[in-house]
């Protein structure tokens, strides 16, 4: 499997702004700038669709580890934070609320673990992964 986007950008670096299309077209000429990106901006940027990439992969990886674990899952909502310093992404930090029937904290607790470590985008990042879990 293969998926793509294209980025297009016109102008200088802090006065210039691209236009991101989604193979899907989910996003589709959606901009993005120097502001959107190191400032208050409108668009999204870069280290937003990472943020984004990485919490939906991680969330069905999880539900996946859940479910073969024999466990109903009522809802999981995970927030990921991607920390960009000195331009340099050095962490992504994973914040799971999860409502689970059945599930022991330990077991979650467990199932969290592997999600993280086996995640298709988690094993693209070379930055520090982190992860607060909680079971509702």
């Amino acid at each position: 499997m293969k998926r793509n986007a294209t980025a297009v950008w016109n102008g200088s670096l802090k006065e210039g702004a691209g236009k991101l299309t989604t193979q899907s077209k989910t996003l589709e000429n959606t901009q993005y700038s120097f502001k959107s990106r190191f400032e208050e901006g409108t668009g999204t940027n870069p280290e937003e669709l990472v943020a984004a990439a990485h919490s939906g992969c991680f969330t069905m990886q999880l539900s996946a580890y859940i479910t073969e674990e024999g466990f109903e899952i009522e809802s999981i909502e995970t927030k990921c934070d991607i920390d960009l310093v000195d331009g340099t992404v050095i962490s992504s930090h994973l914040t799971v609320n999860a409502k689970i029937k059945g599930i022991s904290d330990d077991a979650f607790q467990q199932q969290v673990t592997k999600a993280e470590k086996n995640c298709p985008i988690s094993k693209l990042l070379t930055a520090a992964i982190s992860t607060t879990a909680t079971l509702l």
